[in-house]
């Protein structure tokens, strides 16, 4: 009767839905007052830094000849301040830490034992988490991203140098920017699926973000090549509005594609590698 029962419960129990997935995933996320800490942080510092560069323009624009001045829109000076190298560091520095965090928390509390428990379909789960990280982040970038390009802008704009979101290359700057915050972050959790240890991921991180892409240089064909392999390298091709020549030059075509490559890499990683490993 026992055994009759169970075989009854185990047909009749619906399997969890994909959306069903996302919605935990997104209470998980949200309900942590840390998230929207760390995330505020982030947004305000590289707001801030942009905004300041900006001021800090407007400040000595008094003091640039009649040649730097006319060569400032030119040179694409005003897209560059829109959002910063700086800035975009911060960023995605934070971003690829706070994208690793999403999984090394549970794992570091030994909640994930209680989910994949509930939901045994390990690659459903973590599929639901890279689209839920995937979305707000992406959102995250589209704000931290316009209001440092409305405001850097402005600023600019009393100097009558500021340049609106229809001038060449601004939408792809912004469009840039933008995703270069999920692009770090999924990067961040398929590491921190993989290590698992919060302070190895964090370093993991850093140099594969950050590091690497400041070390290496264009003087060779291999470094170049694996330079322009990293998300960080390809943000700055795609937001370089006139690139000066190099021996081994790429499109803007091949930025994108990486892009593309890392966020599939990256989501495809983390689910691969929970699903072949024990808890």
């Amino acid at each position: 009767m026992t055994a009759q029962l169970a075989g009854e419960l185990r047909v009749t129990e619906p399997r969890a839905r994909f959306r069903d997935l996302a919605a935990a995933e997104w209470i998980k996320l949200r309900s942590l007052r840390s998230t929207w800490i760390a995330y505020g942080v982030t947004a305000l510092t590289v707001i801030a830094i942009n905004v300041g560069t900006a001021y800090d323009t407007y400040n000595h624009w008094r003091e640039q000849g009649a040649a730097d001045r006319a060569a400032f829109v030119r040179d694409g000076i005003p897209l560059q301040e829109a959002f910063t190298i700086n800035a975009a560091a911060i960023m995605a520095l934070a971003l690829g830490v706070l994208g690793a965090l999403m999984i090394i928390g549970e794992y570091a509390t030994g909640g994930i034992r209680t989910t994949f428990a509930a939901v045994p379909a390990r690659r459903s789960v973590m599929a639901a988490k890279a689209v839920v990280l995937t979305v707000f982040t992406t959102v995250f970038g589209a704000f931290v991203v316009g209001i440092s390009f409305g405001l850097t802008q402005a600023i600019l704009g009393s100097r009558g140098v500021g340049v609106s979101i229809g001038h060449p290359g601004a939408l792809r700057v912004v469009l840039a920017s933008t995703l270069l915050a999920p692009v770090c972050a999924l990067a961040g959790l398929a590491l921190g699926t993989v290590i698992r240890q919060t302070a190895p991921t964090m370093v993991a991180s850093a140099l594969v973000v950050i590091v690497l892409p400041t070390i290496i240089t264009d003087g060779r064909h291999w470094s170049a090549v694996v330079g322009h392999a990293l998300p960080f390298q390809a943000w700055l091709r795609l937001v370089t509005v006139d690139p000066a020549p190099t021996r081994f030059p790429w499109t803007t075509g091949g930025a994108w594609t990486v892009y593309a490559v890392w966020t599939l890499a990256a989501a495809a990683l983390a689910i691969i590698a929970v699903h072949r490993r024990d808890q």
